[in-house]
């Protein structure tokens, strides 16, 4: 049987190739041979595939298997060698070597009836074996060529070693500190995070809409997790989520539909339930939205268990049910979990799954393995000599070391204490659990990064300095959560012998991440007496932090000369961080999520509403408006926020044109830059607009365009931004997307809480 199959498949690629080109055997990605835009000859040999798959083989395609040699969820009891056996597996997760991978595509080709090869996932988060500052960081780089080429560096990586799939990019809003998973994603802005998403899809997958699916570098992506899983209750993780439908569709569906249009092969569904309902069996957010609205055309795979938790939910009686609500929804793969696979057919012969449903499901997943080359040449990824070549090679790291210290954020410095140049004689003393530290440096979803080797903070000091004026003394102090007087002691005698304290402190990498929810983001106790002991030097403190979130800094904010929220920086820590110490890379990182006072004010984000009695920022004492008897509204650090060693100016904001048309029209937005300092730099100009009356009431403030200029000390550049009607737009009263008529107001500004150049226009 399978000698004519492949008779039939091997047809179909001369007609292919005759159509369309081989695919390209190069790293370069050069050589597009096929679009993921439903090719007619792909859908060919889909579904002369699919006319000779029996159901159980079918069903097999649309399950998933952990190898468990690394664990990122509940580990499950079945062994999958058997499903492997008789090809009804159709991807595996966590296996992570090019020999394993190698043994187990040998078994689907060559010893199954149909020989259909396996789609290997990884959670390729941040990096694969060269780790990157963790997404949120990255973020805060607003440099969107710089996501797109860490992606394409992790899935050259990762690819390198027989991975061809990423549960990458988190494209979920976040808007609550406490969460541990803020540290995958984009921040907190719509916006933003619709542009971040595109950037990262593109990288993993090689090109838009996935136009290099085959080369040998690409990645098929997975726009996760559909949706608003970062809306959960008390940023309580697996939580329900509770938001009108006016929230979720103008506020966290918008980076879901951006990887949409984007071309992301794959999405995965959210733990969360939304109104009621989990997103895991919600065929109004699977199909009607995400196929429906957005015209995808890949297939979606559940969270990892996703299915089988539709049952603790309450809205299944068992795991058959839960089986049939989530195929019936729109659910393409079980995630690890084998109700799909255990199910199904039952389900089917019982007539409460339809037959249709499950060749649709079928052959997306069958089309994107046609689209990655894998039936041309299911071990065309496997190659170790090509592992060893695009292993954290030279470029590598020095594209990691520029991706730190383009996401290591200044947010204070009194004094102009940093940068401290090679040339300044001064004794340094370095303190603090993160400093002399390599293993919390990669963060969590590290992939394979072999934590020992990432270069911690004193290493890159240390060789920073080698043979300069600057003289270095260490005392760690405490650690991240324990120290002792005399621990506190020693580094106290070594901060006296100082200039300046550099402390590196901040969260383990376990406190952030999945299932890491904290309930008191400020710094540990221990470290809080450490500074505390540092501050009664008299010295002056430069406070390097380290972590996943955004942490209460608000006593650090008071007592510290200087702040770096330097996050997980990933591989190439040490020297990244130490280039900005040292002033060889000028700071110009901004802040994607706001930093609040204290816990109480969480959830917090600039984009808020006004209310019926807003809070006069210039007065917040005034009775019966909207704010704490105890607390500013404000954050600490607002979104888009961010210090540099060099001063900006925007000066002359014009618009071409005092109004335009609601559809098809647009103002063009004129302002000049100026770098007012003594130091080149790069500035993160930020637009920003509000709409004064909707049919549904609009935020104070929605970013609505960026670009990062890089400006020689003294230097000034005009900068223009084309806002077109179409960006105005959004689900009003009626649930329609459009733009309304009205008057609105416009900043061109460096933060969102900078309101100094301000201008209106009308919509017509």
């Amino acid at each position: 049987m399978k000698k004519s199959i492949n008779s039939i498949l091997g047809m179909l690629v001369v007609m292919l190739f005759a159509s369309s080109g081989p695919p390209s055997s190069s790293d370069s990605g050069v050589g597009i041979w096929i679009s993921y835009s439903g090719d007619k000859m792909v859908e060919q040999r889909v579904d002369s595939l699919l006319s000779l798959m029996t159901l159980k083989e079918k069903i097999g395609q649309m399950t998933q298997f952990s190898a468990n040699w690394s664990i990122t969820g509940p580990v499950m009891s079945d062994d999958f060698k058997p499903y492997l056996d008789k090809g009804l597996i159709g991807s595996i997760f966590n296996a992570t070597s090019v020999v394993g991978i190698r043994r187990l595509q040998q078994t689907a080709v060559d010893s199954t009836r149909l020989g259909i090869p396996i789609l290997f996932g990884q959670d390729v988060i941040h990096g694969y074996k060269t780790i990157f500052p963790i997404p949120l960081a990255e973020a805060c780089s607003w440099d969107l060529a710089l996501m797109q080429r860490t992606a394409e560096i992790a899935a050259l990586e990762a690819a390198s070693d027989g991975i061809n799939w990423t549960f990458a990019p988190m494209v979920d809003i976040s808007r609550d500190a406490r969460w541990g998973r803020v540290m995958e994603g984009a921040g907190e802005d719509p916006y933003l995070g619709s542009r971040v998403t595109e950037a990262r899809v593109i990288g993993f997958q090689g090109g838009r809409g996935g136009a290099s699916l085959g080369a040998l570098h690409t990645l098929l992506a997975c726009g996760k997790h559909l949706a608003a899983y970062g809306a959960a209750e008390s940023g309580r993780d697996y939580n329900t989520a509770e938001l009108s439908e006016h929230t979720l569709r103008n506020i966290y569906l918008p980076p879901y539909e951006a990887a949409a249009k984007a071309g992301v092969g794959t999405f995965m569904a959210s733990f969360n339930e939304i109104n009621g309902v989990p997103a895991t069996a919600d065929r109004w957010l699977m199909t009607d939205i995400l196929r429906g609205e957005w015209g995808f055309k890949g297939f979606v795979v559940s969270d990892y268990t996703g299915v089988n938790e539709l049952v603790p939910h309450g809205v299944a009686e068992d795991e058959q049910h839960a089986a049939e609500l989530a195929i019936n929804a729109g659910i393409d793969m079980d995630m690890t979990g084998a109700t799909f696979i255990k199910y199904l057919k039952k389900s089917v012969e019982e007539g409460k799954v339809s037959e249709q449903a499950i060749n649709n499901a079928t052959s997306r997943i069958l089309e994107m393995k046609f689209l990655l080359g894998l039936f041309d040449n299911p071990f065309h990824y496997l190659n170790e000599d090509r592992a060893k070549q695009n292993t954290m090679t030279p470029a590598f790291m020095e594209m990691a070391r520029k991706a730190v210290a383009a996401s290591v954020v200044l947010l204070k410095n009194e004094g102009a204490i940093l940068p401290i140049p090679k040339e300044k004689a001064v004794t340094l003393t370095l303190v603090g659990p993160l400093m002399n530290d390599s293993i919390n440096l990669n963060g969590e979803w590290s992939g394979l990064g072999d934590r020992n080797k990432s270069v911690p903070i004193l290493k890159g000091l240390t060789e920073k300095y080698k043979e300069s004026a600057v003289n270095l003394i260490y005392a760690e102090g405490s650690s991240i959560d324990e120290t002792t007087p005399g621990r506190i002691a020693e580094a106290v005698t070594a901060a006296r012998r100082a200039d300046i304290v550099i402390a590196a402190v901040g969260e383990s990498f376990h406190w952030s991440g999945e299932a890491a929810v904290r309930t008191d983001i400020r710094l540990p106790e221990a470290q809080r007496q450490l500074l505390q002991a540092l501050k009664e030097t008299g010295k002056p403190i430069v406070l390097v932090n380290l972590s996943g979130r955004p942490l209460d800094l608000s006593w650090e904010d008071e007592e510290m000369d200087a702040i770096l929220q330097a996050w997980f920086p990933g591989t190439q820590g040490g020297h990244g961080i130490a280039d900005v110490i040292a002033g060889d890379q000028n700071p110009s990182a901004r802040l994607v999520m706001s930093f609040p006072r204290n816990i109480g004010q969480l959830p917090i984000y600039y984009n808020r509403k006004n209310t019926g009695r807003p809070v006069d920022l210039n007065d917040e004492t005034v009775d019966y408006k909207s704010n704490y008897l105890d607390s500013s509204i404000t954050p600490l650090y607002p979104f888009g926020y961010g210090l540099s060693y060099t001063t900006y100016a925007i000066s002359d904001l014009s618009l071409d044109k005092p109004s335009m048309k609601a559809t098809g029209d647009s103002i063009t937005v004129t302002a000049t830059l100026q770098n007012s300092g003594e130091v080149d730099g790069e500035m993160v100009v930020q637009l920003y607009v509000r709409d004064l009356v909707g049919s549904t009431t609009r935020p104070v403030k929605e970013l609505k365009g960026f670009q990062k200029v890089p400006l020689k000390a003294g230097e000034s550049k005009d900068v223009t931004f084309e806002l077109r009607s179409e960006e105005l737009a959004f689900h009003g009263i009626d649930m329609k997307k459009k733009t309304e008529p009205g008057n609105f107001k416009l900043w061109v500004a460096q933060s969102s809480d900078d309101n100094e150049n301000e201008t209106t226009f009308t919509v017509e």
